[in-house]
């Protein structure tokens, strides 16, 4: 439900907020999009809304005639997939997995030994550096998990059967188009209230390009999803079918979404330019996915179409305190009882985690409370066994 609504004498459009105890520096940022000129109607801010770079991490608007780089955000297609598999959910099982899984898919900043093939890597950006990064570094990185708040996790739903999802986004390249694209910004059409929400006009050469760059990350960041997917997959069937258990899958089930990215929609009767930061679509009838923090549930939802939020829904819990500041929080020994506590078990090259502590992140219940009116729970999901970067 819409806890609020942002409007004071300085804002052009509304901000309606669907999160609890907005933090200063995202209230702050939600002022400045509401005082936009380009903003369509009013601007939505989801239950997990935390302050990012320039738009608010879960704020979700529309133009018709400006696309702001830094409203899509900087891991372009970032997103998650997820898929039922035909077993029970065997912690033991997992576990191997996950062990297996570590040593097999590079995760943080390791990339493939080798370059993967795939028909996207044939693409030209009008930029050179872009294309040179797209064609000569994208193909190591595909199939690769990444760091921050990435996972691949095994989880089971109220049944018992075991689900298997992955966290990830664009890898570098995704990072490399929104920087570029957000200084072009800047240079044609600076902005005065923040710097950041500079925007490209869509019909200009450059805001022809950005788009095209931005679907080609956004394919890239599937496809990156969908590789990893198949990984899992394989190892998770072989060691479960070793333990003589017969183990499958449907495709047709795998359920894929992102949440950084800006697509042409239809919204109260007008076309435009709608941007999704930290937010996924939840139209009427979209299967979605939206993840709690490491260690807490998450869930498979139902897309209610509300209008008011754009037809979105949040994209995860959300930060309630920075990495640093989860560093300065949390101590190790801490994480380690949490996951303990919630019976997961933990995977990282990593010997410090403290950042993705539970507690950094907000209340996953609190969160899809909130947003009752954008979304019907479908499954949920608990963790067993979390792969991270």
């Amino acid at each position: 439900m819409i806890n609020e609504t942002i409007h004071n004498e300085i804002m052009l459009v509304p901000v309606h907020v669907w999160a609890t105890n907005l933090e200063s520096t995202a209230r702050e940022q939600a002022i400045n999009l509401g005082r936009l000129p380009q903003i369509f109607r009013h601007v939505a801010l989801m239950p997990d809304a935390h302050a990012g770079q320039g738009a608010t991490i879960g704020s979700v608007f529309g133009c018709k005639d400006a696309i702001f780089p830094s409203a899509v955000g900087v891991d372009i297609g970032c997103g998650m997939c997820a898929i039922p598999t035909s077993v029970r959910a065997k912690k033991d099982i997992t576990d191997r997995c996950g062990s297996s899984i570590i040593r097999t898919i590079p995760v943080g900043f390791s990339a493939h030994k080798e370059p993967k093939e795939w028909t996207g890597f044939d693409y030209e950006s009008i930029d050179p550096d872009l294309t040179k990064e797209i064609q000569e570094e994208a193909p190591y990185k595909l199939g690769t998990l990444g760091g921050g708040n990435h996972f691949i996790e095994w989880q089971y739903d109220e049944d018992g059967r075991l689900w298997i999802m992955v966290h990830s986004g664009s890898r570098n390249v995704g990072l490399k188009i929104a920087n570029h694209y957000i200084r072009k910004a800047k240079e044609q059409n600076p902005c005065e209230i923040d710097r950041n929400l500079a925007h490209l006009d869509p019909e200009s050469e450059d805001g022809k390009n950005y788009i095209r760059d931005m679907q080609w990350a956004l394919d890239y960041a599937y496809q990156n999803r969908l590789r990893m997917m198949y990984k899992v997959l394989e190892i998770t069937q072989n060691i479960y079918e070793k333990s003589g258990i017969p183990f499958s899958v449907d495709m047709g089930e795998l359920i894929n979404i992102h949440h950084n990215y800006a697509a042409q929609e239809t919204h109260y009767g007008e076309l435009v330019w709608m941007h999704r930061k930290g937010a996924t679509l939840a139209a009427r009838g979209t299967i979605g996915i939206i993840p709690g923090s490491m260690g807490t549930g998450s869930f498979i939802v139902r897309g209610l179409g509300n209008p008011e939020s754009f037809n979105s829904c949040s994209h995860g819990a959300g930060r309630k305190m920075g990495r640093k500041a989860a560093k300065e929080r949390f101590t190790k020994k801490e994480v380690k009882r949490e996951l303990e506590h919630a019976g997961v078990t933990c995977f990282s090259p990593s010997s410090d985690i403290r950042d993705e502590s539970p507690g950094a992140y907000k209340d996953i219940g609190e969160v899809m409370e909130n947003q009752d009116d954008l979304v019907e729970i479908a499954v949920h999901l608990k963790p067993l066994t979390v792969v991270k970067g």
